[in-house]
């Protein structure tokens, strides 16, 4: 990715590199290396899954089902990112059923990627896991997690100098665990945070269509999953999240490009 370079004030003599979104072409503050990233990812991914109740693929089949759509997610991507810079470099992707009630699913960089089993119910089929996978999965592949991290090093007056994460800033090493952690919620910035999850449900949904699953359950999974939050939710201003019905009209809107892409799964 081409690179751009400018100061910003409230930092002692720190560049602050702004990146070009291969893909969405919108600029983005990103300060780390995704190599540290990934690196990060792996130890924090190998602490998690040692800590959690890992369904097994080889006996169960929504373990076996989980795994099977994130291989198809993943080969999509890799199809639809062909040409467009380096953005899979490093990748490794892992696919993992936790047993959990909570209703979740996140991917961190590099492709470690987790489905909580209380997702399952609201799911209900292959083509609504496809469209929360393809949505996660976006997140990391289009560097939201680095944008965000960025954004709060720049708010916490922490420069980006050396291996800031690798080399055991616990600062640093915080915020990443506030951004990738296992059901994180970041709070700042809630209008760029939306934007992500415009984006992420976006390409999320044209990953999906091009891994063979039907775009049109992005619709009731939605309606789904806001059945499922009840009436006690924020107001859209005060949320990270869009309003279930923003984003529902929004997939609606997308849904005829990502159809383009769509050839069921034979």
């Amino acid at each position: 990715m081409k690179k751009t370079f400018f100061w910003i004030l409230a930092l002692p003599i720190v560049f602050i590199a702004c990146t070009t979104n291969a893909v969405t072409g919108r600029k983005q503050l990103s300060l780390l290396p995704e190599s540290q990233l990934q690196e990060t990812a792996v130890t924090e991914y190998r602490t998690f899954l040692s800590q959690s109740k890992v369904v097994s693929s080889s006996t169960n089949k929504d373990a076996e089902m989980v795994q099977r759509v994130g291989s198809r997610i993943a080969n999509a991507i890799t199809k639809y990112y062909q040409g467009k810079a380096d953005v899979l470099n490093g990748y490794k992707w892992e696919f993992n059923l936790v047993d959990n009630k909570e209703v979740n699913a996140w991917c961190m960089p590099g492709g470690k990627v987790v489905v909580y089993t209380g997702l399952l119910p609201i799911a209900q089929n292959e083509a609504a896991l496809a469209i929360v996978l393809g949505h996660e999965i976006t997140h990391a592949v289009a560097n939201h997690g680095n944008e965000r991290m960025s954004q709060m090093m720049v708010t916490q007056g922490i420069g980006a100098v050396g291996d800031v994460l690798t080399s055991g800033n616990s600062k640093v090493n915080s915020i990443f665990n506030g951004v990738f952690g296992p059901g994180s919620q970041i709070g700042y910035t809630l209008p760029n945070s939306r934007k992500q999850e415009y984006e992420a449900d976006h390409l999320g949904l044209i990953f999906a269509a091009m891994a063979g699953y039907n775009p049109r359950e992005a619709i009731p999974f939605w309606q789904r999953m806001s059945a499922a939050g009840g009436a006690n939710k924020p107001p859209e201003f005060l949320a990270t999240h869009p309003s279930d019905e923003n984003r529902i009209a929004r997939l609606q809107g997308y849904m005829n490009e990502a159809l383009k892409y769509y050839k069921p799964v034979k």
